[in-house]
């Protein structure tokens, strides 16, 4: 688990193919390599990944399988490239961004990005998939930075993003043509799939004279 609130800027050292998908060299930047030693999980752009290897110092690899490189940005990552990077939350650390589980939704491409000093925004596309999910004010992780959905409509959506998320994470480097990873949020996920199968729940509370159960009495 999560939180989206970006740790450290790492960088990727080397991508090469595997048989099983790729192995991932990552700098962690002022990632504490003490509490991510082998087999713990670090967000690497909003992706769950587990520690592989101990390469040297605050350098670590990552086997990331097909199916991971299918579904995120990952495997289009040249070496150099600046990633964002979370530890997995532990007992008594403060949590300040919202539910996140490092478990890609889908991938969005930066439409437009209008920079100033006083407003930055960040207008992106909305997968047909996640669109349901994704509602203004509500939340949103992107390349694993936790963020509030400045507004929305049936083909994008757009982020207001504040000056210290943009020195801390990658948020800033965005420019149009750039593709993200998209985390929604778990609690829009499940309200919605509890929706789509309401009928199903609906039938389930009926009783034996074939009145739905609304525990009102009168």
């Amino acid at each position: 688990m999560f939180t989206g609130l970006v740790q450290s800027l790492g960088s990727i050292i080397d991508s090469q193919p595997t048989a099983a998908g790729r192995r991932i060299v990552v700098q962690l930047g002022t990632l504490d390599p003490i509490h991510h030693g082998l087999g713990q999980s670090i967000a690497v752009n909003g992706v769950c990944l587990t520690v592989a290897e101990l390469m040297a110092p605050g350098v670590v690899g990552f086997d990331v399988i097909s199916e991971t490189l299918r579904r995120t940005t990952l495997g289009s990552l040249p070496p150099e490239s600046r990633v964002n990077l979370e530890g997995a939350l532990r007992a008594g650390e403060p949590f300040g961004g919202h539910f996140v589980q490092g478990h890609v939704d889908a991938i969005s491409e930066v439409l437009e990005v209008k920079s100033s000093i006083n407003d930055w925004r960040i207008r992106l596309s909305l997968p047909p998939a996640v669109a349901p999910l994704i509602v203004a004010k509500g939340s949103i992780t992107v390349d694993g930075v936790s963020m509030t959905v400045a507004d929305c409509n049936s083909e994008t959506f757009s982020l207001a993003v504040i000056p210290t998320t943009l020195q801390a994470t990658t948020l800033g480097t965005l420019r149009p043509g750039r593709q993200v990873n998209l985390e929604t949020d778990i609690l829009a996920r499940s309200i919605w799939h509890y929706l789509q199968h309401m009928p199903a729940s609906i039938a389930a509370l009926r009783d034996p004279a074939g009145k739905v159960a609304t525990g009102v009495h009168g």
